[in-house]
């Protein structure tokens, strides 16, 4: 093992911070080697759970799902304080301070930074998840996403991302890693070699990204470039295969041997850190998925994944079945000794870089919850958050002279509500139609919701009920991003489509997707469609603001909101 590679980019760890590296490895058992290769997850702060963790499994590190801010630092603090070797605690820090504390700051989603067209916006996220994030003891962000969006059907990446422009793509990434490691945290750029070409959700399936080297590599290779040279630290691996650059670096590799890059010693290695020169360290994307199972045996997949070159394994399908199937790899030679002291000596050199061994992170070992409240209630915070708000709502098509909406020029609104049910992870939230109509009813306006008609043929109510008796109609669409789905689409109402807007040449109609920035797919003749690309509070008392004339619209679209379509550009 080389240590003086940890000397350099992105580490830079001096000869004393080695010491600790090389010692800490020559004390552990076994046993703890085996353990530093997890970061498993924690949903609360039960220390008796919490405690089965240390002592049985003894984790490299650890993610936190959003807690309110108590239970986080309980959760942070038990840890560490039990804890024989700092932990990496590491958080979903991709849309704001939220994805560590429930109620930190959330700029909305990426898509919406993107949105702006403003780099600094980009910055600011980045500043905001580290301070929020390190107030509350995370010194590990699973961010910024540098996908690129480039599929509109991708039911995952979607407003995760920074959009389809590979420029703005690489601009943004770079400015949140360099902001958030001004923090003390370590950034990890995602998803390796890049989601967002596949329709598929690799929750659900090993997907594919089936771009030619050559276009990769001035696309996502630029975006992965530029972030590695900004100093990230560390790079998680998606289960997506990409063909091309496999057939590339392993001539005559057969199709059913191409692997994702969680399990791809060619992607990880050749690609990645050959060919882009990344020295930090590499972690799996979460190994619950189908996406890493379906290639291969679990009991091989699991060992498979460290040998390939992943120096850290995130989460586990069964705890003590995936470390026993870790434990037999190395036994039985699929993780050689050499493999596995790089992998866990990079585990420590990251800890180091970190300043966790000595006591000089800039983030708390044991956070105080006083200071975490006051951190994610940022007035700042919440200043920016708006203003990326304000910048970033995109107008897509506007009929002439329907906006703005007011009580003096439209005295009854019918607003339809489209939702999906309410999803894990990455999911909206529910009752969205409800909320609009509360916040137009308080600017004056006299809001109805519309109850589908259930009439078959001969029996629908008459198309006159409608174009007689409302002056206004509002489509809230709250369709969003979320784990475990095989499409985002609109689903109308039955019978024959029920809510579908048939109205737009009678009645003057308003079409608002709260998430999905792509529903002018199911909706391409409507005449005003407007994208929020989130639907937090702040976006919402911005878009009232926009509808209402009190604000102008700025956002430009980070993706072609048309799908690609000539339908949907009709007015």
């Amino acid at each position: 093992m080389n240590f003086d590679n940890f000397k350099k980019k992105p580490f830079y760890l001096s000869d004393e911070d080695l010491v600790w590296v090389k010692e800490k490895y020559e004390g552990m058992s076994l046993e703890e080697r085996l353990g530093q290769l997890f970061c498993l997850i924690a949903y609360d702060s039960n220390e008796d759970n919490l405690k089965n963790l240390l002592d049985t499994y003894k984790p490299g590190g650890l993610m936190c799902r959003p807690m309110d801010a108590e239970e986080t630092v309980a959760t942070v603090s038990f840890l560490q304080q039990g804890s024989k070797i700092p932990m990496l605690m590491a958080a979903n820090l991709e849309k704001g301070g939220n994805g560590a504390v429930a109620t930190g700051t959330s700029m909305g989603s990426q898509m919406l930074v993107a949105a702006t067209d403003d780099v600094e916006t980009a910055r600011r996220l980045g500043t905001i998840c580290g301070r929020e994030g390190g107030a509350a003891g995370v010194n590990w962000s699973f961010a910024p996403i540098i996908d690129i969006d480039y599929n509109f059907r991708n039911p995952i990446t979607n407003t995760r991302t920074l959009g389809s422009d590979p420029v703005r793509v690489k601009e943004m990434g770079k400015a949140y890693v360099e902001a958030l490691q001004a923090e003390g945290l370590a950034a990890s750029i995602k998803h390796f070699p890049g989601d967002g070409r596949d329709e598929r959700d690799q929750h659900l399936v090993t997907s594919v990204n089936d771009m030619s080297c050559e276009d990769w590599d001035a696309t996502y290779g630029e975006a992965y470039k530029a972030s590695i040279e900004a100093g990230a630290k560390t790079v998680m691996i998606g289960h997506i295969m990409m063909p091309e650059y496999s057939r590339k670096l392993s001539p005559g590799i057969k199709d059913e041997d191409i692997m994702p890059g969680s399990l791809s010693k060619e992607l990880i290695n050749g690609l990645l850190r050959d060919k882009l020169g990344f020295n930090g360290l590499v972690v799996s994307d979460a190994t619950t998925m189908a996406g890493m199972t379906i290639p291969m045996p679990r009991q091989d997949a699991v060992p498979t994944c460290i040998a390939a070159g992943c120096d850290m394994f995130l989460f586990a399908r069964n705890m003590e079945e995936d470390y026993r199937f870790m434990k037999e790899g190395y036994e039985s030679g699929i993780i050689s000794e050499d493999r596995l002291e790089e992998a866990v000596t990079r585990v420590l050199a990251l800890k180091a870089s970190l300043g966790l061994h000595n006591g000089t992170s800039k983030v708390p070992l044991v956070p105080d919850a006083k200071n975490l409240e006051a951190v994610s209630r940022s007035e700042e915070h919440k200043a920016w958050a708006k203003a990326c708000a304000d910048k970033g709502i995109t107008m897509v098509k506007e009929e002439k002279d329907v906006l703005p909406i007011t009580p003096e020029r439209y005295k009854k609104v019918l607003l339809y509500g489209v939702e999906s049910e309410i999803g894990f992870a990455y999911s909206v939230r529910g009752g969205m139609p409800e909320k609009v109509k509360g916040m137009l009813e308080a600017e004056g306006l006299n809001v109805e919701l519309h109850v589908p008609s259930k009439g078959f043929e001969g029996l629908v109510e008459p198309f006159s009920k409608i174009q007689d008796n409302y002056d206004l109609i509002i489509y809230i669409a709250n369709l969003g991003t979320k784990s475990n789905q095989t499409t985002v689409r609109i689903e109308w109402e039955m019978p024959m489509g029920a809510n579908v807007p048939i109205y737009m040449t009678t009645v003057p109609t308003v079409f608002v997707s709260i998430e999905n920035p792509y529903h002018l797919l199911d909706a391409p003749r409507v005449r005003t469609y407007i994208n929020t690309y989130a639907s937090t509070d702040t976006v919402l008392e911005s878009l009232i603001e926009k509808l209402t004339g009190k604000q102008a619209f700025e956002g430009i679209s980070p993706s072609d909101p048309f799908c690609g379509r000539w339908d949907t550009r009709l007015s």
